[in-house]
């Protein structure tokens, strides 16, 4: 696939479940999202899925087809990461992680880990920060 899907919150969460198991009939997927919709519900998140290319056919398991991911979930996180900061914060991370921490949702050990996987990772944008929006690009 050479572009990722956009997705909504609850493909997303499908998606997630998914990635969970490895592979999945639609009846697992909705066996282990909380408080789910009805079957036929999912099963039709589950086609919208395939249509968008997120996920794929492997065998059918008796009645039931089996899927698996076709995108990473890396990749299918940065994207999504980078068009909620782009949408809520001009694309800026350090407001979102002050929003957090006004929140109270991240720590000052978070913010040291965060601090260690900058430091680790380098730099790759002009200014010297850290550059989502070519990680993302790359991944598509």
């Amino acid at each position: 696939m050479n572009r990722l899907p956009d997705l909504s919150r609850f493909e997303l969460q499908c998606l997630r479940k998914l990635w969970n198991r490895g592979e999945a009939t639609v009846r697992d997927i909705h066996g282990d999202l909380d408080d789910p919709p009805s079957y036929s519900t999912v099963r039709k998140i589950v086609e919208r899925l395939e249509e968008k290319g997120a996920i794929e056919r492997v065998r059918k398991d008796d009645k039931a087809w089996v899927y698996r991911s076709a995108v990473s979930p890396a990749a299918m996180l940065t994207k999504e990461v980078r068009r909620f900061l782009d949408a809520a914060f001009d694309g800026a991370a350090a407001p979102l992680v002050a929003q957090l921490a006004d929140m109270k949702e991240v720590s000052l050990e978070d913010i040291r880990e965060l601090e260690r996987a900058v430091s680790e990772r380098g730099t790759s944008s002009e200014d010297g920060t850290p550059n989502l929006k070519e990680d993302v690009d790359a991944a598509e």
